[in-house]
């Protein structure tokens, strides 16, 4: 029988009904202002300079080409990764596969990580959508492609096997900063093997931040790179597709075959506009207050049984598991929400996360373990 993967819109509580559940005896007065949202950056919300953007923003019809707010967006993402073009979607996933498309006819193959995003989190829209075949292999402890995977991977001239056409690779990886160099030698293995590459780069800001380096520097191991806007950086929506002129004019072809093309989008591109400007440079702070709830969680006990990592603006935390269940719902009667994954949950700071509300998660962990000690 096959497996039903219709999604069941009741199968989890309510997340403002989870954060609004006061713990048991207590009072309206117990309430903190509000929930500390660690489920992922794509949580945060416009600021007031950001709205101000918005309500400002001249625009036009992007379907024709004429929203300039749209087509700065897109000019400024293409200068800061170092491509000749952008194009602005909707999405991440949109653009991971409307670049997939630009690069694969229908029965060629693509080689990628088994852990990453486009493999795992997408959908399988390339298969579905493209019929581009996928070819997961093995991710290094790094977050990188090991060129001997690479090499296996690629397959002969043979009328039985479909053609590798693309490498995706990415950055970060659950957080880790890929080194430009393994990147750099996973993208040559597969050019001299004649496939293109493609970076999801959703995070790349906070891959050049913890590496030290640009993104134009992270981005040059790829043809093409997709840059979300809506995570580290605060803008409501939307992710930037670059590469070259010609790769993008495809891509914004398949933007419209898949239900991409906006009209005047000026209004969100104003927000990504002002994300660049103004939020890159904050990204340091959301690395550096993961790092400090890490060190926090890592002074529990080892006999507590709980294991801690942390990278960039993620941190995993894997209590033993008969503590998940129980410490998950202490911590959203505390008003903390994570990652509901098993068996690591997976906390992620951004802008809308405060040095007090890493001091309050650190809190209510440690008061989960005093009372489970």
């Amino acid at each position: 029988m096959a497996r039903d993967c219709r999604i069941d819109m009741n199968a989890s509580e309510g997340l403002h009904e989870i954060a609004l559940k006061p713990e048991p005896g207590s009072g309206p007065r117990a309430m903190p202002a509000r929930p500390v949202d660690l489920r992922s950056d794509t949580v945060t919300k416009p600021v007031a300079g950001m709205r101000r953007a918005i309500a400002a923003a001249e625009v036009g019809d992007d379907v024709y080409g004429d929203d300039p707010t749209a087509n700065e967006l897109e000019r400024r993402t293409a200068q800061l990764l170092g491509k000749e073009a952008a194009a602005f979607f909707p999405s991440g996933t949109q653009s991971n596969l409307a670049a997939i498309l630009a690069h694969c006819g229908r029965g060629d193959e693509m080689i990628v990580g088994r852990t990453y995003h486009t493999y795992v989190s997408e959908a399988g829209g390339a298969s579905a959508l493209g019929g581009v075949v996928f070819c997961p292999i093995p991710v290094a402890e790094d977050g990188s492609l090991e060129a001997d995977e690479i090499v296996a991977a690629v397959k002969d001239d043979d009328p039985h096997k479909p053609c590798s056409r693309l490498l995706c690779i990415e950055n970060t990886v659950s957080g880790t900063p890929v080194p430009l160099n393994r990147m750099a030698s996973a993208a040559a293995t597969a050019r001299q093997r004649g496939l293109s590459v493609h970076l999801d780069g959703a995070r790349i800001f906070n891959a050049a931040a913890a590496l030290g380096t640009s993104a134009a520097d992270i981005a040059s191991a790829a043809d093409s790179v997709s840059v979300c806007l809506s995570k580290g950086l605060g803008a409501p929506a939307g992710t930037v597709l670059a590469g070259r002129k010609g790769f993008i004019g495809s891509a914004r072809r398949n933007r419209k075959v898949l239900g991409g093309g906006m009209r005047q989008t000026g209004v969100l591109a104003a927000a990504g506009l002002y994300a660049l400007e103004n939020n890159i440079a904050k990204l340091p702070d959301d690395h550096r207050r993961a790092e400090a709830l890490a060190r926090a969680l890592r002074q529990i006990p080892d006999s507590e049984g709980l294991t801690v990592r942390q990278a960039t603006n993620m941190v995993f935390v894997t209590p033993r598991p008969e503590d998940h269940a129980p410490l998950l719902e202490h911590l959203e009667r505390k008003f903390i929400l994570t990652g509901r994954t098993r068996p690591t949950l997976r906390i992620v700071t951004h802008l809308g996360v405060t040095d007090e509300d890493i001091e309050r998660a650190a809190d209510a962990f440690r008061e989960f373990y005093r009372r489970a000690g």
